[in-house]
This record gives structure tokens, sequence and C-alpha cells, in this order.
């Protein structure tokens, strides 16, 4: 039997790579007779609330269509991830290029500085001590845009 997080995932995926958008995350909560439906979508640059709305109505009507979820009813929560989303893919490192980051490499040396250059399969950091470093990605875990206050 198919979980009702795969019929989900399974559902709406197509519609979401139709605009162009990734699938980030999918979580299903109950809370009594209830489900909340979170998604995360995202694209190669920030996404606006203009098209975040737009892939809504999309997905909910897909939704309703999803025999595993039942007749119980749901909520839906479609949002993109923000800022303390882990990097975790290079499409990630791409998008945030220019950003701060943080994270640990290699298991135990704490990184900070910024994006300038991102592959892949590796990223180079600008930091503020220290100059240019290249981290391949496959070394790098905790990684998380710093929010700067200008």
């Amino acid at each position: 039997m198919i979980s009702v997080e795969s019929a989900i995932r399974d559902a709406i995926a197509p519609a979401i790579s139709a605009q162009n958008l990734f699938l980030e995350a999918l979580h299903v909560a109950t809370a009594g007779k209830h489900r909340i439906i979170r998604i995360l979508v995202d694209g190669e640059k920030p996404l606006s609330l203009d098209e975040v709305t737009a892939i809504t109505k999309p997905i909910s009507e897909i939704l309703d269509s999803v025999t595993e979820l039942g007749e119980r009813p749901f909520t839906l929560e479609v949002s993109s991830p923000g800022v303390d989303f882990p990097l975790t893919l290079p499409r990630h490192w791409r998008k945030n290029q220019g950003r701060l980051v943080a994270f640990t490499a290699n298991g135990e040396e704490k990184i900070s500085g910024r994006i300038t250059e991102s592959t892949d399969s590796a990223v180079t950091i600008e930091q503020k001590k220290g100059g240019a470093r290249e981290f391949a990605l496959k070394d790098i875990t905790n990684a998380n845009i710093e929010i700067e206050f200008k």
C-alpha cells in the first residue's frame, strides 16, 4: 500500500515541474480528524508571492482527487523555503550566490563567508580572514544562509 505522502508526491510532482519549480519538502500531519499538508516549492530564483499562489491552485485541485487522502478534511499550506532552509543541493548554492553562509566542512571545521562561485560538485567561499577557498559539496554539512543587516 502506498503511503499518503508518496501518493501526494507522485500526484503533484508533474504540476510543480510544469511550472519549472522543485518540490523541496512535503509533510503531512494529522490533528484529530483533520490533516495539514505542508508543501515547500522552490525555483532557480527566489519565488514571488504570485508564483506561490499560482502553483497552490493546481496543487489543491490535484489533492482533491488523491484517493489515499480519503474523506478526511485537510488544510493545504504551500510556501517557499525560508533562509533557515539548509543548503543541500547544488542548485541551492547557485541560487544563493553572493550571500553569506555558515557551514561545517569535513565534519569539524566551522566556515563562514560569502558564496562567490558554485558548480555541481564544489563551492567557493570568500572568507573575511583567509580569502577564497573551495569546498567539495560532499564535505559540507549544516549549511545555512546567514541573515545580513545593512
